[in-house]
């Protein structure tokens, strides 16, 4: 039988199952594969982005269980985001359009500002997504997030989108948004693995109500992605004599250690997989709960070294990783 995935309640009263399934990089029948398979172990929470260029997979993936009667669409807590070049608020009702019709859905459970930097508009095709400059820069745009923003204010009031949200903002950024906001963001999807715990940024977010979910929850196994530029740096953890032990204490994996430590840290990790194997282990983390001083030992791998930097546009006015969170 399928783990029960426990779900938080968001500021807006709604609820979001505190695991997901991450889609990044898993497009073509690989990514509907993963999410069918994904469903019929219990996930309920599916994380894409207009970026991943997958929404039609997903949205395929999830219609199909639908039709089988493995789950009704209220069951699925379906996640995308507008992209950077989507900022400008005559863009992101169109975007969040576009993402509808790719998932083939009445409505997205959640919305997400992917960054909070904007980018100049080149077009909706994979190639206009991310063009750089000669210096291999991204090519900037001026949109204040707080206009992105109250584009997305409208979505959420038109029924498009249940809640929206952000993702990689700083603490800075949280706090000019909320004082400029009409509805408040209900999550902050950041970059938490044990390398860059970000805890700080928890506590932080936990004061003002807003729930944190965790991207590359693992440190990214696949250390050459050409997007986020992160050839070379270490893997956390997963190797660790230390993470095998405890992993064997409870019969465990060192990633199923991994993500029930970012369970404790309070976030929602959302771990891409399309290995069916490895999907079974990533939900199967809720029979059992790491003592204080294991989570003692997870804290000593925090380096604050990040595996997404994203650092081709970090001369951007907004770019988000010049704080400490």
């Amino acid at each position: 039988m399928a783990p029960t995935v426990p779900s938080v309640r968001l500021n807006n009263g709604l609820e979001m199952p505190v695991l997901g399934l991450g889609t990044y990089m898993a497009t073509e029948e690989e990514g509907v594969a993963a999410v069918k398979m994904a469903i019929d172990e219990g996930y309920r929470h599916i994380d894409t982005a207009y970026f991943y260029q997958n929404e039609n997979q997903v949205g395929q993936a999830v219609r199909a269980k639908i039709a089988e009667g493995v789950i009704k669409r209220e069951d699925v807590f379906i996640v995308t985001k507008v992209w950077n070049t989507f900022h400008a608020p005559e863009h992101v009702e169109q975007a969040c359009q576009r993402s509808l019709d790719n998932l083939g859905l009445d409505y997205i459970d959640l919305y997400l500002i992917h960054w909070p930097m904007g980018w100049k508009f080149a077009g909706w095709t994979a190639d206009d997504l991310l063009r750089m400059n000669a210096d291999g820069k991204s090519i900037d745009s001026d949109v204040d997030y707080l206009d992105t923003w109250k584009a997305m204010e409208k979505l959420a009031k038109s029924g498009k989108v249940k809640s929206i949200g952000v993702s990689n903002f700083n603490s800075e950024q949280l706090t000019r948004l909320l004082a400029n906001c009409e509805i408040k963001p209900v999550t902050n999807q950041i970059e938490v693995n044990p390398g860059i715990n970000q805890r700080k940024m928890i506590e932080f977010c936990r004061k003002h109500d807003i729930v944190v979910t965790a991207y590359s929850p693992l440190g990214r196994p696949n250390m050459d992605d050409p997007v986020v530029g992160n050839a070379g740096i270490p893997k956390h953890a997963l190797d660790d004599p230390r993470v095998v032990a405890i992993g064997k204490k409870y019969g465990k994996s060192p990633g199923q250690i991994v993500l029930r430590y970012l369970i404790e840290l309070g976030t929602l990790p959302i771990p891409k997989s399309s290995k069916l194997e490895r999907i079974r282990q990533n939900i199967d983390i809720f029979d059992f709960k790491l003592t204080e001083e294991e989570i003692k030992v997870m804290d000593q791998f925090n380096t604050g070294c990040r595996t997404v930097p994203f650092n081709f546009s970090s001369e951007h006015k907004y770019f988000p990783f010049k704080l400490e969170y």
